[in-house]
């Protein structure tokens, strides 16, 4: 419930179907209160991917494609412009452990530093950290937003792997970072001087916030096969619905924690930052 204002919001602010807002907030307020008297209704019991399958069909029912579109293509732009200065910036950190830790601190974003600064510098100051310190063959990597998130924050961190790796990288939506690449690469097909060849960009087959690693398309599931790591980033992939996932390699879950409901669950503080490594040990 606490969610539908800002998909209104954001609904307006399309210019093909601004009118169809109303209507998306008072169909999906009746589908939730549908779901408080009967769970069964609507293909319940409600969970966390049911309800945002139900609010995206109602969404596209209506409609709309992509309400986040406009600051979406917005947010995109800046960071694109501030990629390679930022770039820089760390690639000037000669300590190897202290920079995967500014580029792990640039995930979780802006203003946030400070609340993983302690935690991080405790976890990359011991010896024998297995994804920083061995070399993986292959990383598979679940994204979340657009903007600053991708490109200043897992494009960051994925070049820093790709030297040695072979990152795969899907969903921001898939044609959208296809697109981000492109504009980051230079004549010479290189992501600020690293070599992209073995960057690859795969379709999840998903289409919702969130993610159910049992429904991700036959093209990722092939080249998954063999990864030696997995990186879900984002509360929704990496926190709500895949938290407590296992895997047959390390894997790495990194998020912040934004809805009360999460937080309540967890027992932490709203914009908590969880950061979360499981190291297969053979």
């Amino acid at each position: 419930m606490n969610s539908i204002p800002s998909f209104r919001k954001r609904a307006e602010s399309d210019d093909t179907v601004p009118s169809r807002a109303e209507g998306f907030a008072h169909r999906y307020t009746e589908i939730l209160e549908d779901l408080k008297k009967d769970p069964q209704s609507h293909g319940g019991p409600p969970h966390g991917i049911l309800l945002c399958r139900l609010r995206e069909q109602v969404l596209r029912e209506l409609g709309f494609t992509d309400i986040f579109k406009k600051v979406k293509d917005e947010e995109n732009a800046k960071a694109i412009s501030l990629f390679e200065d930022v770039v820089h910036l760390n690639d000037a950190i000669e300590d190897e452990a202290k920079r995967m830790e500014n580029l792990i601190k640039g995930i979780f974003a802006g203003n946030l530093f400070d609340l993983v600064s302690a935690q991080l510098a405790e976890l990359f100051s011991r010896d024998g950290m297995s994804f920083l310190a061995s070399c993986q063959n292959l990383a598979v990597i679940f994204v979340d937003n657009s903007g600053a998130d991708i490109i200043l924050g897992i494009l960051l961190f994925t070049r820093e792997l790709l030297p040695n790796d072979l990152p795969s990288i899907n969903d921001v939506t898939y044609p959208e970072l296809v697109v981000i690449i492109s504009k980051l690469k230079d004549e010479h097909g290189k992501l600020v001087g690293v070599d992209t060849s073995n960057l690859l960009i795969a379709n999840s087959g998903n289409d919702l916030p969130v993610i159910d690693l049992m429904g991700i398309s036959q093209e990722l599931s092939y080249l998954a096969s063999d990864a030696d790591l997995v990186i879900l980033e984002g509360m929704d992939r990496g926190i709500e619905t895949n938290l407590y996932a296992q895997f047959r390699c390390d894997s790495l879950k990194i998020g912040m924690v934004k809805h009360p409901e999460v937080v309540e669950f967890l027992g932490g503080r709203l914009y908590d930052c969880v950061f979360k490594y499981n190291e297969i040990l053979e």
